[in-house]
This record gives structure tokens, sequence and C-alpha cells, in this order.
């Protein structure tokens, strides 16, 4: 490739036959007017449909371009974190495939780094081909995820950013297993600023984030920088505990000072099934950090690698 590359850009894939020639095309097109050494790193996350074949063709006919081949699918994160570990870069972006985030604002975004921030992050200004309920449940998602960490997590923000060489180095040194990227680049620091863009509709195929993966991904970064929602179980069992003493309290009163059985069974029962199953539910939180340490004490791999194509 001659000289050595100055930028990074990670693409992490998983079923995108439809985009990625689309992707590779606008990708080659932003880097080349950059008139800069570059690389791209297309990380195969255990696509079932041809996204891996495409993107050997490119290897073939640009030295550019690697390919990171994955056992199976590992998920979004272990295959950002695998473009992150490969790339020597000084600057490394991170976009996804489906060309909802534009590279045509990596200009913008390396003005910013080369003004000495270590971090130049998307910020959603407005997203595009989205419905009025995804729109309000990514805007709660954003929100509820900044309330409860406890760090400063920007608001409608993914993992498309430039990040620099130090920040790359220092997260992926950090020993998680459930790596949470953009919490991770959030809590080691350095100096950060946003670059604010319209996200467009996906060019082609199907989203990759269903509202399961969300709500996963949002247990995810709750889980890897808060223990608030524990303090917030303690204070529902406090608060729980003393109501049902209160209770009793009044009904032996009644019982034994004026003689009257205290009626109301409906009631009585609507209490117990309330109670019951906020004890479920803080079963169920405490289950995730206990999943999490059990995660992190079995010491796997975050991924495991098949083949890396084109690499030098």
């Amino acid at each position: 490739m001659g000289k050595q590359p100055i930028y990074s850009v990670v693409i992490p894939c998983y079923n995108e036959q439809e985009v990625i020639t689309e992707t590779y095309n606008r990708l080659t097109k932003v880097m080349k007017d950059l008139n800069e050494p570059y690389e791209l790193i297309f990380v195969n996350d255990g696509s079932k449909d041809d996204t891996a074949n495409i993107i050997s063709t490119f290897c073939e006919t640009d030295s550019s371009v690697k390919l990171i081949n994955f056992t199976r699918n590992f998920g979004h994160m272990p295959a950002i974190s695998a473009g992150m570990e490969k790339s020597k870069c000084q600057a490394i972006f991170i976009i996804d495939a489906d060309l909802q985030d534009p590279p045509e604002i990596f200009p913008e975004m390396i003005e910013k780094w080369k003004e000495g921030y270590h971090v130049v992050y998307g910020k959603r200004i407005e997203r595009k081909g989205e419905s009025f309920v995804k729109k309000l449940t990514a805007k709660v998602f954003y929100r509820f995820i900044r309330s409860l960490t406890s760090i400063d997590l920007p608001l409608d923000t993914g993992e498309f950013r430039l990040i620099d060489r130090k920040v790359c180095d220092t997260v992926n040194k950090l020993p998680e297993k459930n790596r949470y990227i953009r919490g991770l680049v959030s809590w080691v620091g350095f100096k950060q600023i946003p670059v604010e863009y319209v996200r467009d509709e996906r060019f082609a195929g199907v989203t990759k984030y269903p509202y399961r993966k969300l709500l996963i991904l949002a247990m995810d970064g709750i889980t890897s920088f808060s223990y608030k929602p524990l303090k917030i179980a303690t204070t529902f069992g406090i608060i729980i505990s003393i109501a049902s003493f209160l209770y009793i309290l009044y009904v032996l009163y009644h019982y034994f000072f004026n003689d009257i059985a205290i009626q109301g069974w409906v009631s009585i029962m609507a209490a117990i099934l309330l109670t019951q199953g906020i004890m479920f539910i803080i079963q169920g939180l405490t289950g995730e950090y206990i999943g999490r340490i059990y995660t992190e004490l079995q010491n796997r791999p975050t991924y495991i690698i098949q083949e890396i194509v084109g690499e030098d």
C-alpha cells in the first residue's frame, strides 16, 4: 500500500449484501478525496448471506481493503472491537455498513481531530425514514441510559465517530468482555466534541437492531456503567417493607382495640401481586449483574477470527 495509512475505517457487517457495494464505493470516494493513505477494515460478523464474498472481491482489487471474518455471529460490539484492535492508524473511524450515517462528514470530523480533539462523535439532529414510535423509543432509550449510568453519555449518538490512536489503545486495553463501545469511549475521557448530522434512512436491507436487541443494548449500557438500579431496588424494598409493617400495625390496632376485622381481600391481593412483581423485577435485575460477573470470570474471548483477507 506504500505509505503507512493515517486513517482506518472500521465497518462491522452482518448480512449486508444488498448495501455493501454501495458502502464500499462511498467510503472509497470519501477517503480518496482526502489525498492521504487509509485502510478500510470490514468485519464480517458471521454473515449468512454473500457479504463476505463480495468484500473479498474488494480485497483482490484494492490493497486498502481488509476483511476480518468471524467464525460465527458474535455481535455488533465485538465486531467493532476487532476492527479497533487490528487497526494501527493514527485516527480510526467507526461506521455501520447500512449508510444511515454519512461518511461524507469524515472531513469535518478530521478538522476537529486536527484541532486537538481526541474523539469526534456524530450527533443525530434528525432521523429520516423512521416511524414516530421508533424515534420516540430511541429518544427515551438514550435519555434513560444517561439518567441511570454514572458517566456523561452524549445524547442521540451511536458508535459513529472518529477516535484518536490514544483513545483506541486505551479502550483496547480495558478488560471487559461485554463491551459497550460508546460508553467505554466516554468513560476513558480525553477531549471530545460532537459533529451534528442528519441520519438517512437505510440504503437497503433491514435493520439489525430490532427492539429486542435495543433492550439488550440498554441493559448492557446500564449494567456496565452503573449500579444505580440496585440502589433503586434497595429503596423499593425498604419502602415496601415499611408500608407492609405499618399496614400490619393498622390491622392489629383495629382487631384488638376496635374489635373490627379489616375487610378488602381484593385490595390486599392487589398489593401482594404488586409487591411480588416488584420483587421479581429486582431479582431479575440482580441476576443481570450476576450474569455479567459470571461472563467476565469465564474469561472467554470476545470474538474468534476465522481468517483475515488482505492483511500484509
